[in-house]
Formats: C-alpha cells, sequence, structure tokens
C-alpha cells in the first residue's frame, strides 16, 4: 500500500525561535504575516524581510483594519518583552494565532537571515 501524504506545516506555537519561523517562510506557506512592533523610525532602518510595522501602541488598531483573526501572526520587537506585550494584546483583541519570535530582529541578524530598510507601513 502506498500513501501520499501532503506535508504541511506545524502550527503555530505562542512562541517561536527564529529559525522555525525563516522555515515556515522557505516553506512558502503564505497564510502568515510578519509584525514588527517597533517605532516607524526603527523600522525603517531595518526589519525581517517581508514583516509590516505596527507599533506597539497603535497595534490592535492596525491589525483589526488588515488581519484576520484566523491569520498566522509572528511579532517581534528588539526585545522579548515588548513581542510578548504585543502578542498578549493581540490575543486578548481575539487573534488566535500569535507566536512571539524569541530573540526579536537581533536574533534574526545574528543568523543572517534576509532583512530589508525602507518602509512597509500598514495604516
Amino acid at each position: 500500500m502506498h500513501f501520499n501524504f501532503i506535508p504541511i506545516p506545524p502550527s503555530v506555537m505562542e512562541k517561536s525561535r527564529v529559525y522555525e519561523l525563516k522555515s515556515r517562510l522557505d516553506w512558502g506557506e503564505p497564510a502568515l504575516t510578519i509584525v514588527d512592533v517597533r517605532s516607524h523610525d526603527e523600522f525603517i532602518q531595518g526589519h525581517i524581510l517581508g514583516a509590516v510595522n505596527m507599533p506597539l501602541g497603535e497595534l490592535v488598531d492596525r491589525a483589526a483594519r488588515s488581519l484576520e483573526p484566523v491569520r498566522d501572526i509572528y511579532v517581534y520587537s528588539d526585545t522579548d518583552e515588548e513581542a510578548s506585550e504585543a502578542a498578549a494584546k493581540l490575543r486578548e483583541a481575539g487573534y488566535m494565532n500569535v507566536s512571539e519570535v524569541q530573540g526579536g530582529l537581533p536574533a534574526w541578524k545574528a543568523y543572517q537571515y534576509p532583512t530589508e530598510s525602507g518602509a512597509m507601513f500598514v495604516a
């Protein structure tokens, strides 16, 4: 007997390592959003390739305008504390699949994963 299984990526965990997010991106799974909760100025200086900027103070309002509650969302900052606060706000607002990217941008850069600079601002 021969089975053809279609592999699927793992479900979103409450906390993710940068290599887990990178693996998910390499998988080609489009149904996720990477949210950078740092300030707009910090975001423009450099961010994870493909991330959108939703500063922490405006996060829930911006997410409500552009993200579905069932969307897989990976949030990061420069600190785990800020990413944790952002994830908590999103969960409280009804987002079900939110993961805090541990180590944030510094860890992403340490692995030499792709970054970009410039604006990708979600109104």
